[in-house]
């Protein structure tokens, strides 16, 4: 029976250390690693273990040997600030100390990692640095081969796999640290414009909307001034609460990109001041303000929903009226909201001339109204339909899947 199991955790007592050991500094880091190495070179047991090639006689320490064993570690100190200069001052000291016969240390381990880091780390000269890698590690063979190995050709290139593994190892890491962040910044980029089109969205859906009530309510108010001037009044009067409402909508636009520049409903606090559908009413009330005929009606139980559903069947409405005022002005509009379990259905009908809203395509100016309308309902997984009737007038119908709050 297989058992899955569950990833390895730190315990809670190494989580704290080992979360401020990866906040340091790469050079403090570094620098614990060549200072562990160096340590590590000068113990009996693990004199064994080490990179080793030539098998000349064996030669005495003496404190040129201490130095190459330092200069074997050291570097390692700065293997991802300079990698290219700790990849030539630990390959150099690994050269001498081979060709001069000392015996093999745990410091020699150096060179595979300063071609890891050189691999994974240089960023310019990368083809040149490989060449002289290469034509340095000729030159020791042939200058070991003159003093007296007894390794064949095979042998050196059998031991030029490991080396050359190191270097793939780290340019392996280099590749894939720069298609993740290529991915983290096209997703950055995808994520901006879509936000980008989603503020247009909203300014379109706001002042749109807001200022064509307002221009309707002002000439209206414009022609009452000399044919019925005690009636002016409130015509001047729907023009400022128009003005208002859309100042009240524009803060609170401006409120969630100032905040987090996420969509509305990750904003609970502000959730309350948010359009919704038990504001369509408003919409409808001041479309009678601006003179414009309509009719509301409402089937089913309404039931609180998510901001996203509730902000996309409120612009529906909104946009239809503004279209209704635009192009059929004073024309019978008739607005009905069906709250069903499943989905939300919205049908606004215009009853006017065979002129109604034209969708453009995009690049073009205008047009921004129901394109950007069926792209937010499609983002929920609703539809959206609009066009002329066949016996006149426009319609605009949608359907929104139904999202209810838990309580």
């Amino acid at each position: 029976m297989l058992t899955r199991q569950t990833p390895w955790r730190a315990h809670p007592l190494l989580r704290a250390p080992l979360d401020r050991w990866q906040t340091r500094d790469a050079l403090l880091k570094d620098g614990v690693l060549a200072l562990t190495l160096t340590l590590l070179a000068f113990v009996p047991t693990l004199s064994n273990l080490g990179a080793q090639i030539g098998d000349l006689p064996e030669r005495p320490a003496n404190v040129l040997s201490f130095g190459l064993i330092l200069a074997q570690s050291l570097p390692l100190a700065v293997r991802r600030r300079w990698p290219a200069a700790c990849l030539a001052a630990v390959a150099g000291a690994f050269a001498v100390h081979q060709a001069l016969g000392f015996a093999t240390t745990f410091a020699s381990l150096g060179l595979y990692l300063a071609l890891y880091s050189a691999g994974a780390h240089q960023v310019r000269f990368r083809h040149g640095l490989v060449v002289m890698a290469s034509a340095g590690y000729a030159v020791l063979a042939a200058v070991l081969n003159h003093l007296g190995s007894p390794l064949s050709l095979l042998d050196y290139l059998a031991f030029s796999l490991a080396p050359a593994a190191a270097w793939l190892m780290g340019s392996t890491v280099r590749t894939r640290r720069a298609q993740e962040a290529k991915r983290r910044r096209l997703a950055a980029e995808v994520a901006t414009a879509a936000e980008r089109a989603r503020i247009a969205r909203e300014l379109h859906d706001v002042v749109t909307h807001h200022v064509t009530a307002m221009v309707v309510q002002a000439d209206a108010a414009q022609f009452l001034l000399t044919s019925a001037p005690d009636r002016a009044g409130q015509g001047l009067t729907a023009v400022s609460d128009t003005g208002r409402r859309a100042l009240t909508e524009l803060r609170y636009l401006l409120g969630v990109l100032e905040a987090t520049g996420e969509s509305a409903s990750a904003d609970p606090a502000g959730a309350g001041r948010a359009p919704a559908l038990g504001r369509v009413g408003d919409l409808v009330e001041q479309a009678r303000r601006s003179g414009q005929s309509v009719e509301f009606g409402e089937q089913g139980e309404r039931r609180p929903q998510s901001v996203d559903v509730e902000l996309a069947a409120y612009r529906v409405v909104q946009e239809a009226l503004t279209n209704a005022m635009k192009y059929a002005a004073g024309k019978p509009t008739r607005v009905l909201l069906r709250h069903g379990d499943e989905r939300i259905e919205i049908v606004v009908t215009t009853d006017g001339p065979a002129a109604a809203p034209v969708e453009r395509k995009p690049g073009l100016s205008g047009g921004r109204g129901l394109a950007g309308l069926r792209a937010r309902v499609r983002m929920l997984d609703g539809e959206l339909e609009a066009g002329p009737r066949p016996g006149g007038g426009f319609e605009v119908r949608a359907a929104i899947p139904s999202k209810p709050l838990q309580e």
